[in-house]
């Protein structure tokens, strides 16, 4: 084979590569998470809902930019896809200490937060609510960390005993919420008050 019809076929090689179509984006790496969570945050702090829409679900969005509280002033940084921005100089309810989102690909997935929350049987529905769910970080934007771990000890069965709100009574620093089931009941420790929001501190169950 002579050498001008190798040059030929190698020219024709290259040609065709450079007509093939690139990978498409969808295709390509995605951002790492915190790149991803910081594009969020500063268009939270901008108060950009379009930017925030280009990085971020929806809800996501909507979440963020209902936060009660100022802005985290600490980027506490990723866990996998799971990244914090904390509160260092203030103290807000609940054991996130301010936001947590939830990268998956190029956009944040969802977003928890510190809740304000101004009723102490409103707090403890909605961490009874996260135990159903078996969702420790929706457990966390109402109740410390101690809290949340003592009750994820064992998972909520749908098809095991009944709970029953019995309601809040005031107790020594706060208010003890109970759920009561066959054989025993939870109380719920909620700590706060109206104005910096309750949060639930610990968890104890008696038996009958």
């Amino acid at each position: 084979m002579s050498r001008r019809i190798l040059a030929g076929a190698a020219v024709t090689a290259v040609a065709a590569a450079l007509l093939l179509p690139s990978a498409p984006a969808s295709a390509q790496a995605a951002p790492a998470p915190a790149k991803t969570a910081k594009k969020l945050f500063a268009a939270w702090l901008r108060g950009d809902r379009a930017a925030a829409t280009r990085v971020a679900s929806p809800a996501a969005v909507n979440t963020i930019f209902a936060y009660p509280y100022r802005a985290p002033d600490g980027f506490a940084g990723c866990s996998g896809h799971s990244c914090r921005f904390t509160h260092t100089s203030v103290r807000v309810p609940g054991g996130l200490d301010g936001i947590l989102m939830i990268v998956s690909g190029s956009k944040v997935a969802k977003v928890y937060e510190s809740r304000h929350i101004t009723k102490p049987s409103a707090v403890a529905a909605y961490f009874f609510g996260a135990w159903k769910a078996n969702d420790r970080n929706r457990a966390l934007e109402v109740a410390r960390s101690g809290a949340v771990t003592t009750l994820f000890r064992a998972r909520f069965d749908p098809h095991g005993v009944a709970y029953t709100f019995q309601g809040c009574n005031p107790e020594k620093k706060g208010y003890g919420c109970a759920y009561s089931y066959e054989g025993g009941a939870m109380f719920l420790h909620v700590r706060g008050s109206k104005s910096a929001g309750y949060d639930v501190r610990s968890v104890g169950f008696i038996a009958d």
